[in-house]
Order: structure tokens, then C-alpha cells, then sequence
């Protein structure tokens, strides 16, 4: 059984700031109601699809763009084959104004393929859009992407950056599993994707697969919610997600950004680096940079060098104004073999 993804109602929230402090800086999800019910956009995706894809029509720059097309008989659930070398779709090159006449066209129509066509950044695609449409809680260097299709089951993965998904047209439903229960999700390859990030295969097979068995006490503590038209959701970074587009016709509108970021480097590229430096080490030198990791960096007892005195602490000071170029121009020295 899942529990429900707490909620909060979008009229409570004034502005960036608080948006910050109450949402985004306890990291953990978030339901937030009505929040974009008075975009343009959503008005039209509640009268009909088609005033939805008029709606867009006048801001379409007629880019072209990659759309997922899949048989019927998948029934919108984009993934591997069943050898997992390949995918049960097919990618094809067309413009979004293509891509949405057929995924409007299709509706309701016997044996029609499904059409997907996600993560366009909305300022290239549909320059204008963003304005008559604005996000107050996010700062102008946030852009906004799109995401247009039939009906779709998209995996469970996790994203890198933190994510504000507002649902525009249609209703979906998120099922999500925190970072720490990464061990019961069986993960599939990191570099064979759908779409860039690795997946749960257990949480997209059938319940009770004896292939993954620690997957049962996994499912329990998911977290689930059904997003209307106008809802949103913060998602913060690592969380996993499976993302299920439930009417025949969807719309989502998401933004993606790092939120805690002191400067240009991301935690994944720390992650890659880390698995060639140290992943097949022996288990007890693992053991012993694990301790490292968990003294300097996670930190679970504090800063490090609490025990002296602040102007003692050098490169582990506070990362700005100094210590973050310091580090990094160390690291940098080190990679070209200095």
C-alpha cells in the first residue's frame, strides 16, 4: 500500500522566497494544489485538447524535435524490449505542431499509436509562451520545458535536479520511492536508457516478480498522488519516480534546477569519478574511503573540524567566497596528472 504524497494548496504560497524556505529547503516531495489553475494554458487544456493545441499554435517556432511513437499494443508504457538491448518504440524526428496535430488527431481512434514527445525547452519551441504563463516561485534563468502525449506509463528513474512538474493539460499520477531505497529497485543500466536516466525495472514489472524480491517491502513505502489540471508537484533531486499520464490527452509544464548549487560542479559527476577511482578497489580499502567520504563529506556528526578553531580550518572552510575555486582548481591540477 502507498502512502499520499503531503499537499499543500498553491494560494498559500507568496512568492520565491517562501517557496524556498517551506518547499524546497526540507527536500522532501510535495504536493501543491491549484497552483498554475490560472495559466492561460490550463484554461484551454480544460476545454478540449484541440483549444489546447490552438493555444500553442501562435507561440510555435517549428522546431524540430524527437517523439516517442509506439505500437497499440504497449498501451502508452515506453521501455525495453524484452531482451532489454532494445525499446518497445520508435524515435522519430518531426516538429512539435506535427507531433501534437497527430497526438489530438488519434484521440479516441481504434489501434492508433501512441505519441510522446517530452522535455522540450519551451523558450526554443514556443518562444512567448513562458510569459503569458510565468512561474513567480522560480527565478527568469529557470526556463521551463513541455511535455505533450497520449496516455503513458514513463518508468520509475530519478533526475539529477530538483523539479517543480505543473500539470496543464490531462491528470497524472506520480508514484514515488526516496533515494535510500535505491538497494530493492533492481536498477537497470546507466548508459542504455529511454530517455537519459537509468530505471527501476522492478518497479515496472508485474507485482510479486520473483526476479526481484526485495522489491515487496520497497513498494510499500512508495508515496503516491493524482495531479489535476493546475496542480504541481516539488520533486526534489534523487527522488524516484514513475510517471503515469491517465487521460487520453496530457500536458505538463516542468522546470528543473539545482537548488543548493555553490558553483558549476554537479554531485553526479562526483558519483562517475568515484566509481572508476574507487568501485573495484578491495572491499576493505572501500571500507575505509566510505569513512573518508562519510567524515569530509556527508558528515553525519557534524563539520569535520568542529574540533578547532574556524580560522584553522582552510580548504574546509565555507565554500565561498574562496575555498570553492581553491578545491576545484586542486582537482582540476590533479585530472591533468599534476
Amino acid at each position: 500500500m502507498t502512502g499520499a504524497i503531503p499537499e499543500i494548496a498553491g494560494a498559500d504560497l507568496h512568492g520565491a522566497e517562501q517557496f524556498r524556505r517551506e518547499v524546497v529547503d526540507p527536500c522532501r516531495p510535495l504536493v501543491i494544489r491549484g497552483l498554475v489553475d490560472h495559466w492561460p494554458a490550463v484554461q484551454a487544456g480544460l476545454a478540449s485538447p484541440r483549444a489546447f493545441a490552438d493555444y500553442l499554435a501562435p507561440f510555435d517556432a517549428g522546431g524540430q524535435m524527437e517523439a516517442f511513437v509506439g505500437p497499440p499494443r504497449i498501451a502508452g508504457k515506453y521501455y525495453y524490449d524484452d531482451a532489454l538491448k532494445g525499446f518497445n518504440f520508435e524515435r522519430r524526428r518531426m516538429t512539435l505542431g506535427a507531433a501534437l496535430d497527430a497526438i489530438v488527431a488519434s484521440l479516441g481512434v481504434a489501434d492508433a499509436p501512441s505519441v510522446y514527445a517530452g522535455s522540450l525547452p519551451v523558450d526554443d519551441f514556443l518562444p512567448g509562451f513562458s510569459v503569458r504563463n510565468a512561474m513567480p516561485l522560480l527565478g527568469p534563468t529557470i526556463g521551463p520545458r513541455i511535455w505533450l502525449g497520449h496516455a503513458s506509463n514513463v518508468s520509475s528513474h530519478y533526475d539529477t535536479l530538483d523539479n517543480l512538474a505543473c500539470v496543464v493539460a490531462g491528470t497524472r499520477r506520480f508514484t514515488l520511492y526516496s533515494p535510500e531505497l535505491i538497494d530493492g529497485l533492481y536498477v537497470g543500466p546507466i548508459d542504455h536508457t529511454m530517455a537519459g536516466q537509468p530505471i527501476s525495472l522492478a518497479a515496472s514489472s508485474p507485482p510479486d516478480d520473483a526476479k526481484y524480491p526485495k522489491f515487496a517491502a520497497v513498494r510499500d513505502q512508495a508515496l503516491s498522488a493524482q495531479l489535476q489540471p493546475g496542480d504541481a508537484l516539488y520533486l526534489p533531486k534523487l527522488w524516484w519516480h514513475q510517471v503515469e499520464a491517465t487521460a487520453p490527452f496530457n500536458g505538463l509544464i516542468n522546470y528543473w534546477w539545482d537548488a543548493f548549487s555553490a558553483g558549476p560542479d554537479q554531485p553526479y559527476t562526483s558519483l562517475l569519478l568515484a566509481m572508476i577511482a574507487i568501485s573495484e578497489r578491495p572491499e576493505a580499502e572501500r571500507r575505509g574511503w566510505r569513512a573518508l567520504f562519510d567524515y569530509y563529506v556527508f558528515r553525519p556528526h557534524g563539520h569535520p573540524l568542529a574540533h578547532l578553531p574556524d580560522d584553522s580550518h582552510g580548504l574546509l572552510g565555507p565554500l565561498k567566497p574562496d575555498n570553492y575555486g581553491r578545491i576545484r582548481a586542486r582537482i582540476m591540477h590533479l585530472l591533468r596528472g599534476g
